[in-house]
């Protein structure tokens, strides 16, 4: 029994989130895969707290997103213990240009490899993981 819980914390596998939207959608490209932007006020927005750890951290999410998915977080903290580099920034804020030109928080957008908008969430969605799970499934369904 503990070699089968030290096995599963090893090898379990976390997901990347990756701050290079451009770098990301060369690997959507690669792997035709769907690209999951979220933009988020990491130390700041309560639902965007809460979008992460109910939603984009569960064990649902995580285990599709590992094989359908390349993730990019788009963050915006206001302490100064988690600024980011003004470079980071910069790209942050061009992709909110591209994306989410009103500034929600959270904000999560689907884009297939050439970045066209698939579908997105205004807020924290309301949804159980499964039906999370389950709404980006039927996008990438449709576009097969």
């Amino acid at each position: 029994m503990i070699r089968l819980l030290l096995f599963n914390i090893l090898f379990a596998v976390q997901l990347i989130w990756s701050a290079d939207f451009n770098e990301s959608r060369k690997q959507a490209q690669e792997a035709h895969k769907l690209i999951l932007v979220n933009f988020s006020g990491s130390d700041w927005c309560g639902p965007c707290i809460r979008l992460r750890k109910e939603i984009l951290e569960s064990s649902e999410f995580e285990s599709y997103a590992q094989k359908k998915l390349i993730l990019v977080r788009a963050d915006f903290p206001r302490q100064k213990k988690n600024q980011l580099s003004k470079e980071q920034e910069r790209k942050n804020e061009a992709l909110a240009d591209m994306y989410n030109p009103e500034g929600k928080f959270p904000y999560t957008v689907l884009v297939d490899e050439n970045g066209k908008v698939l579908k997105h969430w205004d807020g924290f969605p309301d949804l159980s993981p499964e039906q999370f799970v389950s709404q980006i499934k039927l996008v990438d369904d449709a576009r097969q």
